[in-house]
């Protein structure tokens, strides 16, 4: 596919965020090159009239100004450092990052300011701002979450076309774990009838153990409109004997019932204990507290 770079500038670099686990994101690109079949931002675009289907990621917006605007939103009065995530609806290390840097650009902002943030990635590329993570870390809260759905070779290639490797981004999430920055797993999407199998989930929570790990989630997929018709297109392409079952199980709705989806949750959190999973790293920081962050950031 080629892809096309359309360095945009942005007026915002913060977005308020309704009904998630988090009040604030940041999005250096928007649109992403890994193609990945259950991307849920599809559903997004859908929404907005833009492509969703195979020409999405075609078009990638690179906000340029994005670390600018930024450092000028933190440095409000009224800004009260709330939590933000980089990465809620693109990867911020997608291959772009290598050229443009914005990313980076953002954590050094944040760092500077002394305001917490997190990270959601399939990107290595990661590790080459392992020191501005980990001076930020020593301010402030930080972490990252590798998305680590299986290690399944096929499953993998055929979902994550455009990502790297999964034990690449363990190697990844090892090297900043020894550096001191939180780093754990979220495996996301688990896909029904590929991914869920018992054996594949404790193939990942072993290997994310042994990466060194802080902590590990799972979650299954979910499929709004626009995500849906593209991944169940994938399915029956790849796996035909599997389209009948998750036109039932997505019948009624985007999201599958608890009942389908707290067992496997289970499943993880008893693969996490078994293996022992947790915050082991040998390297920490003790992030300054509110008032001595204001204290910092002046």
């Amino acid at each position: 596919m080629r892809v096309e770079y359309r360095e945009e500038p942005c007026r915002s670099a913060l977005n308020r965020v309704r009904g998630m686990p988090f009040p604030w994101s940041l999005n250096p690109y928007m649109g992403c090159v890994h193609q990945c079949t259950f991307c849920y931002v599809r559903s997004f675009e859908a929404r907005a009239d833009r492509p969703w289907d195979d020409r999405y990621g075609a078009s990638i917006r690179v906000k340029t100004n994005i670390a600018e605007v930024l450092r000028r939103e933190l440095a409000r009065a009224s800004w009260e450092r709330e939590s933000a995530v980089i990465g809620a609806a693109t990867d911020p290390y997608q291959p772009a990052e290598g050229r443009y840097r914005l990313t980076r650009a953002c954590i050094e902002a944040f760092r500077d300011a002394a305001s917490p943030f997190s990270i959601i990635t399939r990107g290595p590329l990661i590790v080459r701002d392992v020191d501005v993570l980990a001076e930020a870390a020593a301010r402030v809260e930080v972490s990252v979450t590798f998305s680590v759905p299986t290690l399944d070779h096929e499953i993998w290639q055929r979902t994550e076309p455009g990502t790297a490797p999964p034990r690449q981004r363990l190697r990844a999430l090892k090297h900043l774990v020894d550096a001191g920055v939180k780093a754990g797993v979220g495996m996301a999407p688990i896909l029904p009838g590929l991914s869920d199998k018992p054996e594949l989930l404790a193939d990942v929570v072993r290997e994310a153990r042994a990466a060194g790990a802080t902590g590990i989630w799972a979650n299954l997929l979910h499929l709004q409109p626009g995500t849906r018709e593209h991944f169940l297109a994938a399915l029956e392409r790849d796996w035909p004997e599997l389209l009948p079952r998750y036109e039932e199980m997505y019948r009624r709705g985007s999201y599958l019932p608890r009942r389908d989806v707290d067992p496997v949750r289970e499943q993880v959190r008893a693969l996490a204990r078994e293996h022992g999973v947790r915050d082991r790293r040998r390297v920490r920081f003790q992030p300054a507290k509110p008032a001595e962050q204001l204290t910092l950031a002046m």
